[in-house]
């Protein structure tokens, strides 16, 4: 049987473009979070911005995540722009980093620079979680295609306007009907690129059945979590 898995969700304040500077408010969130896995928002290392250039897994600025993920045991889901190009998801942990997934449905602004990914799931300690970015959670074949290589949870980091904060909730909660599995969201609050002056926090984990099991407001710098048992 699994152990019990702590999850949390991870709402930093984002300077655009700023790997270094975002890199040390991840490692905090990392660190204040106390969780085995922390999501973060889609492209959360440099802002949402289309033309920022590629994060690799060996790049000297992840080191605080790394440090803070070696001091704590946690695997941090970080966003990012990859090697593709691709809007990606980075997997560190305190023995470094690896590129864990790639956006699979990106919109018409977002193809102009980057390619799309495939469906992919993680194991941790046992537990396996299907990862999403953004747009993936509202395409239903998506989530799908994800639990069909077997999740337990579905885990998702997003960019959402702030009179888009009801959407995460609604997403998450198709997901937990259509496939049975718990759903956690990290979205970005605050300012960040491509436009966003205000979005709308309000990161959250959902239990299978769809209920609300701890979020965030819509304030930067804020994270929750919560602990699921098999």
């Amino acid at each position: 049987m699994a152990q019990p898995l702590s999850i949390a969700v991870a709402q930093p304040r984002c300077v655009a473009h700023d790997v270094t500077a975002n890199a040390v408010a991840h490692a905090e969130a990392v660190r204040a979070a106390g969780a085995r896995v922390v999501v973060f928002p889609e492209m959360s290392l440099t802002g949402y911005e289309l033309d920022a250039t590629p994060v690799t897994p060996d790049d000297a600025r992840l080191a605080p995540i790394v440090a803070a993920c070696a001091g704590t045991g946690t695997l941090a889901l970080v966003g990012a722009p990859v090697t593709g190009p691709r809007i990606g998801v980075l997997a560190l942990d305190g023995d470094g980093a690896r590129v864990a997934y790639g956006k699979v449905h990106l919109s018409r602004g977002e193809a102009i620079h980057f390619v799309p990914g495939e469906p992919a799931v993680i194991d941790v300690d046992g537990w396996r979680l299907g990862l999403a970015v953004c747009r993936d959670t509202g395409v239903p074949e998506h989530a799908a295609k994800t639990a069909a290589l077997g999740t337990d949870g579905y885990v998702a980091g997003v960019v959402h306007a702030a009179h888009e904060a009801g959407l995460h909730a609604e997403r998450a909660r198709r997901v937990a009907a259509d496939h049975g599995v718990w759903a956690a969201t990290a979205a970005f609050a605050g300012p960040t690129g491509g436009g966003f002056d205000h979005t709308s926090g309000r990161s959250g984990i959902w239990s299978a059945n769809g209920d609300l099991l701890a979020g965030t407001s819509t304030d930067p710098n804020e994270t929750a979590r919560a602990v699921f048992i098999k």
